[in-house]
């Protein structure tokens, strides 16, 4: 299989896809940008995608949202999360309080702002295409006063030394990234996800309060809720929705299809299996479930015949 994904090696990307076993076979296309690996997996230059969707601080990775939102004729496949660690690379021998300039993509600059504050205050921050094109920018440019925020993996790729570690403001940080292909929905596993974007019928007044009425109903808890410009006018949003369960399960289906029938459209952007562990939650809404089930059949039992 040949997968593409935001390079170049080094990224937090590649080490998503690496810690995937089933994919450690296939053939790496390390490409400039999200745009670019979600586009080759379009237009069949690759099997499939893999890029980031989603950091714990610095919220949604904007380009995937809005590749997968504007129509592109692609599912996600699954989730993979894996915890971000950052560090102030620099050329060997470099000083740290000569640092002028830090390059980053830019949702790692963001994850880094205490440390970019206390420690290099005066510093220019300039946006990369990743972390690791960060990496390898300043290896290129032999600059001493550069440094670059991105991963150990990286500093080893470019020859960089880390001049301080461990620098991102929340030692819990997380990123999110989704595999895509041009189709298929993966089979049930019991502890999945379902993505969708619901365009509006009409702004007015409960429209949202609508759309979320079709999930509490049904006790279906939204794992992630964001809206987006639909581009085609000033006050004009799309909602990105992603629930717990799948389109197999009948009562998923259940409230997507209700959805496609009173909104505008609904776009499907897959049904997956979700990382973690399942919440415990969800298996004591089943238990509440079954015994209100079990309750209302003996309540029917007493109907007079």
């Amino acid at each position: 299989m040949r997968l593409a994904y935001l390079g170049p090696p080094g990224t937090f990307t590649e080490a998503a896809v690496l810690s995937q076993e089933d994919l450690r076979t296939a053939e790496l296309v390390a490409m400039g940008s999200i745009r670019d690996a979600l586009a080759a997996t379009v237009d069949g230059v690759v099997d499939a995608g893999f890029v980031p969707i989603e950091n714990a601080i610095e919220g949604t990775v904007v380009d995937t949202q809005d590749v997968l939102a504007g129509g592109a004729p692609l599912l996600i496949q699954r989730e993979v999360v894996i915890p971000v660690q950052l560090h102030l690379l620099g050329h060997r021998g470099a000083d740290l309080g000569a640092i002028s300039t830090v390059m980053s993509h830019p949702h790692a600059l963001g994850q880094c702002r205490t440390f970019l504050d206390d420690r290099l205050p005066g510093a220019t921050l300039e946006a990369t295409n990743s972390t690791a094109d960060a990496a390898r920018m300043l290896s290129n440019s032999g600059d001493p006063a550069t440094g670059a925020i991105a991963t150990s993996r990286a500093a080893e790729i470019y020859d960089l030394e880390m001049l301080a570690t461990d620098i991102e403001d929340h030692p819990d940080n997380a990123t999110r990234f989704i595999l895509v292909t041009r189709d298929g929905i993966p089979a049930a596993t019991g502890h999945d996800k379902t993505s969708v974007v619901i365009f509006q019928r009409a702004d007015t007044p409960g429209s949202l309060l609508a759309i979320l009425q079709e999930f509490a109903v049904r006790a279906i808890n939204l794992t992630h809720l964001e809206s987006r410009p639909t581009r085609k006018g000033l006050g004009d949003y799309c909602f990105l929705v992603d629930i717990e369960g799948h389109i197999d399960d009948e009562v998923v289906a259940d409230a997507l299809r209700s959805l496609k029938a009173k909104q505008h459209d609904v776009r499907f952007l897959g049904s997956y299996p979700a990382s973690g562990a399942p919440r415990q939650a969800g298996a004591r809404r089943s238990d509440d479930q079954q015994a209100a089930d079990a309750w209302m059949t003996e309540l029917k039992t007493k109907i007079r015949k």
